[in-house]
Formats: structure tokens, sequence, C-alpha cells
């Protein structure tokens, strides 16, 4: 079984943050999003895997996974371009995928479960395709699927009035080769795009069966800035947490902290976990890192107070306020302005900022 990861799309939710890179590269305690569907699919035995390109943010992707190697898989990178959904993104997939089965990813997506599970089951029955399904609140917002005792699935449903489960799709997918068959049969939707959904719901209509799995635990669309800080706090949550870099006499820390080797909390800070601390950042004197927090390389904190945010690195944050639920893009520099006159508050704020002042 090989794998196939989308990693194209515009990230248009997430700007300003996606005006310098793709949302897949957006990291969650310290780590990208898409890093953690290549070990999600390591995990499950798959290690020949595509990376779907759009015409934003390749060498950025490439750069950070390179041929696979460093995560023990062999990866190929396919063009997409023009993000024209997500069956046409399988399509392009085509020669790469030849006759084997696949799983295909979406790249900013994150789950705690990964998807050893929806492999497994697709594996143990005679199937065109399987689908993740989670239970939601909010079924009329989201793809839905009709399943029978036996788990397989009977109908889906896009954004329906009269939702007949609350069982949403969740953007992880097993398919056969079949599947090639029926995206050549689509036409564009509303949207100018061709949709999954409807590729499957027309394997359906032929006479195949499609598996479900409906996962357990939390999954996360890291499509929005709140999104970002929600995944954020359950990965800490979850994960092993190691101090390996300088605590200095003087510095108070408490619960799980994450601390890379050649990263320092000084004499005088104050640290509460869980909190992920990356490679040559500093946490000086005075300043407060509060729970579920994580910050990026490179980076300098000092007399600010900061909890549940993430700063994604290379930057400086010596503002003597408060900062809460912030995501702060790469480069971000926060400083005080409590020597300038005209007192007032300076900015300079990208397209699709929020602030809350």
């Amino acid at each position: 079984m090989k794998g196939l990861i989308l990693s194209g799309g515009t990230g248009s939710r997430l700007r300003p943050i996606t005006h310098t890179g793709p949302k897949q590269l957006v990291p969650v305690a310290n780590k990208s999003v898409l890093e953690y569907a290549i070990e999600d699919l390591k995990e499950a035995d798959i290690t020949e895997i595509g990376v779907i390109l759009g015409n934003k943010g390749r060498d950025g992707i490439q750069e950070l996974l390179g041929d696979g190697s460093e995560y023990g898989v062999e990866i190929t990178y396919i063009v997409q371009g023009n993000p024209l959904g997500l069956a046409h993104a399988a399509g392009c997939a085509k020669d790469f995928i030849g006759d084997d089965d696949f799983v295909m990813y979406l790249g900013d997506n994150i789950l705690k479960s990964g998807v050893t599970d929806l492999v497994k089951s697709f594996e143990a029955g005679e199937y065109a395709a399987g689908i993740a399904l989670q239970e939601v609140d909010n079924p009329q917002a989201f793809g839905i699927a009709d399943v029978d005792e036996e788990g397989k699935v009977t109908e889906l449903i896009e954004k329906p009035d009269e939702p007949p489960t609350n069982l949403a799709l969740i953007g992880m997918y097993v398919f056969s080769s079949v599947v090639f068959d029926a995206i050549d049969d689509l036409e564009p939707s509303w949207r100018g795009e061709l949709e999954i959904t409807e590729a499957i719901q027309n394997l359906l209509e032929d006479g195949y069966k499609i598996d479900s799995h409906v996962v357990t635990g939390w999954w996360k669309d890291t499509g929005k800035p709140e999104d970002i800080l929600e995944a954020n706090r359950l990965v800490l949550e979850d994960k092993e947490l190691n101090t390996a870099g300088v605590v200095e006499d003087g510095a108070e820390t408490d619960g799980r902290i994450e601390l890379a080797d050649s990263a320092i909390i000084e004499d005088g800070a104050v640290v509460r976990g869980p909190v992920a601390i990356a490679e040559n950042t500093t946490i000086k004197s005075g300043t407060y890192v509060g729970p579920y927090t994580s910050i990026g390389a490179n980076s300098t904190l000092e007399d600010v107070h900061i909890e549940n945010s993430v700063v994604i690195g290379d930057s400086e944050i010596t503002a003597n306020g408060r900062i809460v639920d912030s995501l702060l893009g790469r480069n971000a520099n926060v400083e005080s302005a409590d020597s300038l006159l005209p007192e007032g508050r300076r900015l300079i704020v990208g397209e699709n900022s929020q602030l809350k002042l």
C-alpha cells in the first residue's frame, strides 16, 4: 500500500501566516502538521509516499521533507498546480499509485490515533474505498455518511439539511485503484472542483463496497488560527516532553517541559508546562511562559507573560504585557511601547489579521 498526502491549497483561512509559506508547514508543538502525517503513514507500515504540491510553497515542503530518508520513508513529489478538488489531486497521482491500494491523507489534518486502524479495517474486506468518520455536533456543516450495522457505507451526503447520522468525513481515505475510473467520470461541481465525495458515491452506485472506520480520540483540521492553537494544546497534553536544555538555578519550572538541548531557561524566568521550547531559544529573566505554549526556534522572550499560544520562530518578544491565545508568525517581533510618545498602540498588520486590543 502507498500513501498520498495532499499539500496543495492556498491556506486562505490562515493568512497572513500563509502569505510566506504553506499551511502544512505551520508547526504544532514545534513540528509541522505535515510531519505528523508522514509519521502516521509510517506507523501504518506505509513507506512509499506521494506528496501533492500546489502552486505555492513547493520549495519549503521539499526542503523540509527531502527524499524522506530522514523519516524512514521514500517520497515522490507530484505537482497538482491549481487546487481543483480532492479528486483532482488524487487523479494527479494515478501514475505514482499504479495498481496499488493507497491512503489519501489531507496534509492539514492531525489525528490522535493515526491511520493504522483505518488501514486494517479496509484490508479486512473486499472494499473499493474506506473512509474515516467521526461523530460531530453539527453534521449539517460536513459531508455525512450513512452506514449499516456492519459499518458499510450506504450513502454519502454533502452538508445535508436533515442528516441521517452525525458521522462526518474527516479527510482520511483508503482507496483501491478502481477509484481512478470513478474520478475520470466526474464533472466539476458548483465550486468548479472534482469532489472526492462524489467519486465515492459513484463507486457505491456501481455496486462497490465502501468501508467505514469511526475514529476515536481527537481530530483537528488545522485550517484556522484557533484550530492551530487547539491542536497545539491537544498534542502537548499527549506528547512525551523531554527537558534536554539548560534550566539555570533560580529558574522556576513546573509540569512537563520540552526543552531543546540548545535552549535555555534563565534565572528569574517561570515556565509552567505543558510547554515546548525549540532549539536556540532563550527564556530570559522576568518572563512567564504558561501552559499550552510552543516557542519555535531562534527566539528570545523577555519580560513577557505568554500562555496558550504558538510562536512559530525567529522572533523577539520583549513586551511587558500579557499575550494569550495567540499565533505569532515567523520573524514576529513584539516590543514594549512604554517609552514612546505619543502614547498609543503601534501596529503593522497584514491582510486577514485578527487583533483583540
